[in-house]
C-alpha cells in the first residue's frame, strides 16, 4: 500500500500564506523609508547606511522589546491595529533616551496558523508606529507554527537600530544634585502592566464590549489599547535644543524603577505627585483592584510615560520645545543628593485620593 506523501501545508505550514503576507505589507515598509535605507523586503539581511543618514562619528544603539499580555486583549477583542505601534514605541523609547536616533526596525511575527488579514493589520500598525518614530522598516520575520501557538493566537518581537553622534550620546553622567525633572505625559497604560489589568478587568466582571468605566464614551477594548505614546520626535527635539541631562523611558517598573537608572550613585530623584494627579484609568485600576498607590508607581506608568532630566535654568526652553512637539509637561521634581530610596514621593496619598 502506498500512502500519499504529506506536504508542508498538511502540517499545518502554508508557504503560500506566508509571501502572500509579504507581498501585501511590501508598500507598508516602502512607506517607511527614509535617507539611509538600501535594501527592501525579501533578502536574507536588511542594509543601513550610516552616512547617508548623515552621521559623523556615530554609535550604535540598539533595542529590543514585545507587547506582552496586552496581545491577549488585542486578540480577545480581535483588534490588531495598533499593537504594531505598541510594538515599535517599546522599542523607539528605550533607544531614544541613550540619544539615539532611530534609523530602522525590524519585527518578529509568530502565529500558529497565518491569517493574511489580521497579520497585514498588525504590520499596517508596525508601519505606522515607524512613520511616527521616523524609522524605517526594513526587514522582519513570520513564523506560522502550528503546535506552538492556540488558533488565533500570535506575538510579536521588535528590533530597533538607532545610532547617535559620539558627543551627543545620554549616559546620566552629566545629572547633579539641583537638577530639575520634567514629566511628559502618557497615552494612557502603554504595553505594561497587563497581567494585572486583565485580573482585574475579570475581577469587576467586565465584556471587552461594555463601556469603560473610566471613559464611559469608549468601549472597554479600544481604551485599553490605546497605544504606546512615541517621543521621539520631542526627545530629538530637545537634544538639538541643548540643556537635556538626561531622559528615562517609564516602562515596565514604573516611576520607581526607572528614573533610578539614569541617576548616579548618590543622587535621588524627590517627586511631588500633586504635580501629576493619575488619569482616569489609573484611579479605576486601583480602586478596581485594591491596588496600593505605591503598588500602582512600580507597575504602571500612572500619567507620566517619559521623564527629562535638565538643569533649572534650562526648563523655560525645554518645556517650550516639548510642547512644540506635541507633548505635555509638568515640573514632576528635582534631583537630591542622598543615600537612601532612589526615588521619593511626596504627597502620594492626597493625590491619589483627593
Amino acid at each position: 500500500m502506498i500512502r500519499e506523501g504529506l506536504t508542508y501545508r498538511d502540517a499545518g505550514v502554508d508557504i503560500a500564506a506566508g509571501e502572500a503576507l509579504v507581498e501585501a505589507i511590501r508598500p507598508l515598509a516602502r512607506s517607511t523609508d527614509r535617507p539611509g535605507t538600501l535594501s527592501g523586503l525579501g533578502g536574507f539581511g536588511a542594509l543601513f547606511d550610516l552616512k547617508a543618514a548623515g552621521f559623523r562619528d556615530p554609535v550604535l544603539v540598539s533595542g529590543t522589546d514585545g507587547v506582552g499580555t496586552k496581545l491577549k486583549l488585542a486578540i480577545a477583542a480581535d483588534r490588531h491595529d495598533t499593537v504594531g505601534i505598541d510594538l515599535v514605541a517599546m522599542c523607539v523609547n528605550d533607544i531614544v533616551v541613550q540619544g539615539a536616533e532611530p534609523l530602522f526596525f525590524l519585527d518578529y511575527f509568530a502565529t500558529g496558523r497565518l491569517s493574511v488579514g489580521r497579520g497585514r493589520s498588525v504590520v499596517a500598525g508596525i508601519a505606522e508606529g515607524c512613520r511616527r518614530a521616523g524609522c524605517a522598516l526594513i526587514g522582519g520575520e513570520t513564523a506560522e507554527m502550528p503546535g506552538m501557538y492556540g488558533d488565533g493566537d500570535y506575538d510579536l518581537a521588535g528590533f530597533a537600530v538607532g545610532a547617535a553622534e559620539r558627543e551627543r550620546l545620554l549616559d546620566g553622567t552629566r545629572v547633579a544634585a539641583g537638577d530639575a525633572i520634567l514629566g511628559l505625559a502618557s497615552d494612557g497604560l502603554h504595553s505594561n502592566g497587563f497581567s494585572l489589568v486583565r485580573r482585574i478587568v475579570e475581577r469587576a466582571g467586565l465584556g471587552l464590549d461594555d463601556p469603560a468605566p473610566f471613559d464611559p464614551g469608549h468601549g472597554l477594548a479600544e481604551a485599553l489599547l490605546t497605544p504606546t505614546r512615541i517621543y521621539v520626535a520631542s526627545c530629538l527635539a530637545a537634544l538639538r535644543g541643548g540643556g537635556l541631562h538626561a531622559l528615562a523611558h517609564i516602562t515596565g517598573g514604573g516611576w520607581t524603577e526607572n528614573i533610578p537608572r539614569v541617576l548616579p550613585d548618590g543622587l535621588v530623584a524627590r517627586l511631588d505627585a500633586a504635580a501629576a494627579p493619575p488619569p482616569p484609568v489609573f484611579r479605576w485600576l486601583a480602586e478596581a483592584g485594591g491596588v496600593s498607590e505605591t503598588e500602582m508607581l512600580r507597575t504602571f506608568n500612572c500619567g507620566i510615560g517619559m521623564v527629562a532630566i535638565c538643569a533649572p535654568d534650562a526648563i523655560p526652553d525645554l518645556r517650550r520645545i516639548f510642547e512644540s512637539a506635541g507633548e505635555t509637561t509638568v515640573e514632576l521634581g528635582r534631583v537630591e543628593a542622598g543615600d537612601g530610596p532612589r526615588v521619593v514621593v511626596d504627597g502620594l496619598e492626597a493625590a491619589w485620593r483627593g
